[in-house]
C-alpha cells in the first residue's frame, strides 16, 4: 500500500494556497527562490526546462515533486510561463521571518495571465495586451445580442460595446475581436456551457486564445454596474455614454472584478471607459484588414511589409500603440480628419521643429505602462527613474509647440501637463544609479531624509567616528595614550596603561584588566557602536518605506500622468505620419463631397519601398457614381491588377487616417467601408475551401455595402467551374452597380474577359486593363493602368516568365491552338488528335467554349423546315445521322 508523503506545516501552508488558486501554476516564495510541487512542479519544469526533484528523499512514499526559479529572475521564467497559456499566482513572505512565530504568513500578492500583465518581458511595446470579457444575453430571432469589453492593464484603456450579431456566423463578433487581438478571453460558465459554437469560432480566428471561464454572478446586471461605478465613483454610467448598453454593462463589470481579484492592488490607473461607436470610423473587416495586409502579411502574419511597418516613424512605444489602433479605425468625420491633416502639414513645413521634437521624444519612456506598474505596486526604481527622465523633457516639448498654430496642437497644448512637482520629487529623493531591487538600499538620495543621511553617514564615515570619539576622550580625560580597541567579545573598548589608570573618569566601566593595561567601556562609545552596528539593517528598511511613500504619491497622480502620455501619444502619431510622408514624398489629399475618388500618379505605399527609387510605375484611378461606378480591369497575371486595387483602397484609408498619401494629387470622399475580396486561399482554420472563403466576404460585401463605400474585388468565381464562375462574377458586378438603384465605387480585376461586355448595357460601368507590350511571343509588363478592355491573359507567356519547363510551354501552344481552331465535336471530343512538337499524337482536352465551326450546326442552318418536301426532310435526317457518326 502506498504512502502519501508527509505534510509539513510549509506543505499545509502552500496546499491551502493552493486550493484557493486551483487554476493557477502557485510560485511559492521560500527565501531567495519561487518553488512549485506537486502537478505545479511537474507541468512547471516542463514548460521552463528546469530539473524536476523532489523533496523528502528518505522513501519513494514520502517523495514530493519539486521545482523551483531563483527570484531574481522571476521575469524571464514567468514569460516562459505566460506564454505557454498559463495562469500564474504569485505567492510572496508578508511577514519578517525574524518576528514568525512558526511558518511565515505568505499570500498571492498578484495572478498573471496572457492578457493580464505588466511586466516588460511579456509586452510587445509597440502592441496594447488586452483582455476580452465576452457574455451572450439574448437571442432575437436569427441574431443574439452580445456584450463585449476590452481592458489593457498595462496602460488602463477600458472599452466596451454591445451589439446585435447573427447566430453561427458571428461576422461583427469576429471582426471586433480580431481588431483588438486578445490574449485572454473572459466568459462566464453559463455561456461557455450554452455557446458553444461562439469558443470554437474566436478560437479558430485567434489560435492560442487563453480561455478563463467565470461563476456567473459576476455576469449580474446590479453587480456589474456596482462594480464600475464604485470603481470610478460616479452614481451611474452615463457620463460614459453605456448607461443603457446593458449587456456591455455586464461584460465590462464583469471584467473590471476579474482585474481587482487578480492584481489585488489599486487600478487608479482605469479612470475611464470608453463606448466603441462604429460609427465614428471607416470600418475595415477582418478579411479586408487582412487582404491589405494592415497590420501583418497575408503570409508569414509579420510586420515587415504591411502599411504599419511603412507608417511606424514613432520614437516613443505610447506613439507607436496608437498609430496601430489608428489605422486599424481610421476616422469617418470630415472636421477631424481635416485637424489631422492640417496638423501633419504643418509638421511637414517645418523639418527643424518636427526634428526637436522627435529628439525630445526619443528621451520619453513608456509612461503609460511605467505609471501602470507604480499604481499596482510592481514599480521599482529604475522605473521612477525612466518617468523622471521623461518628465525632463516636457518643458522643453511645450516651448517647441507653443509655435505651432494648428487646432489640433493648441488642444495637445492645452492637456500637456508639464507635472514639474513630480519631475522635482523624483530629483531629490530617487538615486540615479539605483538597483532594480527594492531590498538592496541605494535608492535614496542623501539630502531627502535626515535619519536617512544619518545612517549613510555612520556606514560610510564609522571607522572615522569611533576615532573621532578617541581623540574626544583623550583630550577630555588628558590620557595621552588612550586607544580604541575591538575584539569579539567586548566590541569596542578603551585602553588605558595601568601608569595611566588613575587618570580614568568615575563614568568608564571597567571590563578587562591585563597585565599592563585596563580596558574599559562608556554608554556613548556603546551607543555609537550600536549605531554602526544597525545601521544598515535600518538602512534598508528606511530606504524601502521611504521608497514605497515616493511611489504612491507619485501613483497618486496617475491621472495627470496618464492625460500627458496620452497627449505624448498624439504628438508622437502625428509627427510620424509627417515623417513618413516627407521622406516618401507623399501629398496631402482633399476631401470632397461628391463622391468621387479622384487618385493622379497613385502609388503603393509599400510595394514602392521594396523597389528601387524611381522603378515603381504609378496610376491614375478615378470612380464616382455617374459614369465610372464600376471599373472592370482586365490583363495578365503579374502585370499589377492586384495592385493597383489594393494602393486605391489603401489611398483612401490613409486619407482617412489624417496622413499625406502615395500619390501626386487626390480627393478623396468621405468612406463609411472598405471591403475587399483579394486573393484565393483555403481557411484550414474553419474548415473552408478557397470558393468558399471567396463566397463568404462576397455575401458580406453585397449584404452591407452602401453608396459610401468603397469595394474591392479580385477575381472573383475562379475558385469553381468556369461557366459558374463567369455566372457569379456577372451577376456580382451586375449588383454592385444597381444596388439601391445607386450603385456601389468599385474596382473589379477579372480574367473573364465577357464580363466587359457590361459596359455596353452600363453607363457606370468603364473598361481598363494594364497595358502589356508582345514582342517575339514574350511579354514586357508595363504596369500602367490603360482606358478600355484586353481580350487576352497571357496565360502561357506567364507561365513561362514563370519557370514552366520548355516543354510543356510548346504543348500549352497546341493545345491552345487547337481550341482556338475548334478541333472538337459538339460533344467536346476531339475530331483528330493533335500532335505535339516531337510528332507524337496527344488527345485533346475539352474546349471550353462552343466551337465557331460545327458541321451538325451549319447544316441545320443552311435547311429551312418550312421549304423541305418530305422526300428532302428524310435526306436531312440521313445526313446529320452520318454525322453524328463522325
Amino acid at each position: 500500500m502506498t504512502k502519501s508523503p508527509k505534510i509539513t506545516p510549509m506543505l499545509q501552508q502552500y496546499l491551502e494556497l493552493k486550493e484557493q488558486h486551483k487554476d493557477a501554476i502557485l510560485f511559492y516564495r521560500m527565501g531567495d527562490f519561487y518553488e512549485m510541487f506537486f502537478e505545479d512542479a511537474e507541468i512547471a519544469s516542463k514548460a521552463l526546462g528546469i530539473t524536476l526533484t523532489s523533496r523528502n528523499n528518505k522513501g519513494d512514499a514520502n517523495k514530493v515533486p519539486m521545482c523551483g526559479v531563483p527570484f531574481h529572475a522571476l521575469g524571464t521564467y514567468l514569460g516562459k510561463m505566460v506564454k505557454a497559456g498559463h495562469r500564474v499566482a504569485i505567492c510572496e513572505q508578508v511577514q519578517d521571518p525574524k518576528e514568525a512565530k512558526g511558518i511565515v504568513q505568505r499570500e498571492v500578492v498578484r495572478i498573471v495571465s496572457p492578457g493580464v500583465t505588466t511586466d516588460d518581458q511579456l509586452l510587445d511595446e509597440k502592441t496594447n495586451c488586452y483582455i476580452c470579457s465576452l457574455t451572450c444575453c439574448k437571442k432575437y430571432g436569427k441574431g443574439i445580442l452580445l456584450g463585449l469589453s476590452f481592458l489593457d492593464a498595462s496602460t488602463g484603456i477600458f472599452l466596451l460595446t454591445e451589439f446585435l450579431d447573427a447566430l453561427e456566423v458571428y461576422g461583427e463578433l469576429v471582426d471586433i475581436i480580431t481588431r483588438f487581438q486578445p490574449a485572454e478571453l473572459l466568459i462566464s460558465e453559463t455561456t461557455a456551457q450554452d455557446y458553444p459554437d461562439v469558443i470554437s469560432t474566436l478560437q479558430t480566428v485567434l489560435p492560442g486564445l487563453c480561455l478563463t471561464t467565470r461563476a456567473d454572478h459576476i455576469y449580474d446586471l446590479e453587480q456589474a454596474r456596482t462594480t464600475l461605478t464604485e470603481h470610478f465613483q460616479t452614481a451611474n454610467l452615463g457620463g460614459f455614454g453605456c448607461d443603457q448598453l446593458s449587456c456591455g454593462i455586464r461584460s465590462a463589470g464583469a471584467l473590471l472584478a476579474y482585474i481587482q481579484d487578480t492584481q489585488k492592488a489599486s487600478l487608479n490607473h482605469i479612470q475611464t471607459l470608453r463606448t466603441i461607436n462604429k460609427d465614428d470610423h471607416l470600418i475595415i473587416d477582418e478579411a479586408s484588414r487582412r487582404n491589405l495586409e494592415l497590420t501583418e502579411t497575408l503570409i508569414g502574419g509579420v510586420r515587415s511589409g504591411t502599411l504599419l511597418d511603412v507608417l511606424d516613424c514613432t520614437t516613443t512605444p505610447m506613439g507607436a500603440r496608437l498609430l496601430k489602433e489608428r489605422i486599424i479605425s481610421p476616422l469617418n468625420d470630415e472636421t477631424r480628419i481635416t485637424r489631422r491633416l492640417d496638423a501633419v502639414e504643418e509638421l511637414c513645413s517645418n523639418p527643424q521643429a518636427r526634428k526637436q521634437i522627435r529628439d525630445l521624444l526619443a528621451k520619453v519612456y513608456d509612461l503609460e505602462r511605467l505609471c501602470s506598474r507604480l499604481v499596482l505596486g510592481q514599480g521599482n526604481a529604475r522605473d521612477i527613474a525612466a518617468l523622471k527622465t521623461s518628465f525632463q523633457q516636457l518643458p522643453s516639448l511645450a516651448q517647441v509647440l507653443d509655435d505651432f498654430t494648428t487646432v489640433l496642437f493648441a488642444d495637445i497644448s492645452q492637456h500637456l501637463d508639464p507635472l514639474k512637482e513630480l519631475c522635482t520629487l523624483i530629483e531629490v529623493s530617487i538615486r540615479d544609479d539605483a538597483p532594480p531591487s527594492l531590498r538592496e538600499g541605494k535608492l535614496i538620495c542623501e539630502g531627502y531624509h535626515e535619519r536617512l543621511d544619518h545612517l549613510i553617514h555612520l556606514l560610510r564615515d564609522g571607522k572615522q567616528l569611533i576615532l573621532d570619539l578617541e581623540g574626544k576622550e583623550r583630550q577630555k580625560t588628558g590620557i595621552a595614550k588612550l586607544k580604541v580597541g575591538f575584539n569579539k567579545v567586548f566590541g569596542y573598548y578603551f585602553e588605558v596603561s595601568r601608569a595611566q589608570a588613575s587618570l580614568v573618569p568615575e563614568d568608564y566601566i571597567r571590563k578587562q584588566t591585563l597585565v599592563n593595561a585596563e580596558r574599559f567601556i562608556t554608554p556613548e562609545l556603546k551607543e555609537l557602536e550600536n549605531e554602526i552596528s544597525s545601521a544598515q539593517e535600518e538602512r534598508l528598511d528606511l530606504e524601502y518605506r521611504l521608497f514605497t511613500e515616493i511611489r504612491d504619491r507619485i501613483a497618486a497622480e496617475s491621472n495627470r500622468i496618464l492625460q500627458t502620455a496620452h497627449q505624448i501619444a498624439r504628438i508622437d502619431f502625428l509627427t510620424s505620419l509627417a515623417e513618413a510622408s516627407a521622406k516618401y514624398r507623399y501629398c496631402k489629399p482633399t476631401l470632397n463631397f461628391t463622391n468621387e475618388i479622384q487618385i493622379q500618379e497613385g502609388r503603393h505605399p509599400v510595394i514602392e519601398r521594396s523597389l528601387d527609387s524611381g522603378r515603381f510605375v504609378a496610376n491614375d484611378v478615378f470612380l464616382d457614381q455617374e459614369c465610372n461606378q464600376l471599373l472592370i480591369i482586365t490583363g495578365p497575371n503579374m502585370a499589377g491588377k492586384s495592385t493597383v486595387l489594393r494602393q486605391t483602397a489603401l489611398i483612401v484609408l490613409m486619407a482617412h487616417l489624417g496622413c499625406f498619401v502615395p500619390a501626386d494629387s487626390a480627393s478623396i470622399c468621405l468612406t463609411d467601408r472598405i471591403f475587399t475580396r483579394v486573393g484565393a486561399m483555403d481557411d484550414l482554420r474553419r474548415g473552408q475551401s478557397t470558393f468558399m472563403v471567396e463566397m463568404n466576404e462576397t455575401a458580406n460585401i453585397l449584404n452591407n455595402a452602401t453608396e459610401n463605400s468603397l469595394v474591392i474585388l479580385d477575381e472573383i468565381g475562379r475558385g469553381t467551374s468556369t461557366y459558374d464562375g463567369l455566372a457569379i462574377a456577372w451577376a456580382v458586378a451586375e449588383e454592385l452597380v444597381n444596388k439601391n438603384d445607386i450603385g456601389i465605387k468599385t474596382l473589379f480585376a477579372t480574367h473573364y474577359h465577357e464580363l466587359t461586355d457590361l459596359a455596353i448595357s452600363n453607363t457606370r460601368v468603364q473598361n481598363y486593363s494594364i497595358a502589356v507590350k508582345e514582342w517575339n511571343d514574350k511579354i514586357l509588363f508595363l504596369h500602367k493602368l490603360v482606358k478600355g478592355a484586353t481580350n487576352r491573359s497571357y496565360g502561357i507567356q506567364v507561365a513561362a516568365l514563370a519557370g514552366v519547363p520548355g516543354h510543356v510551354i510548346q504543348r500549352a501552344h497546341a493545345i491552345l491552338a487547337s481550341i482556338e481552331q475548334g478541333e472538337f465535336d459538339h460533344h467536346g471530343k476531339p475530331h483528330q488528335t493533335v500532335k505535339d512538337a516531337s510528332g507524337k499524337h496527344q488527345p485533346c482536352q475539352l474546349q471550353l467554349f462552343t466551337s465557331q465551326t460545327d458541321a451538325l450546326r451549319d447544316l441545320l442552318k443552311e435547311n429551312k423546315p418550312d421549304e423541305l418536301s418530305p422526300r428532302q426532310a428524310l435526306n436531312l435526317v440521313y445526313e446529320l445521322h452520318a454525322l453524328m457518326k463522325k
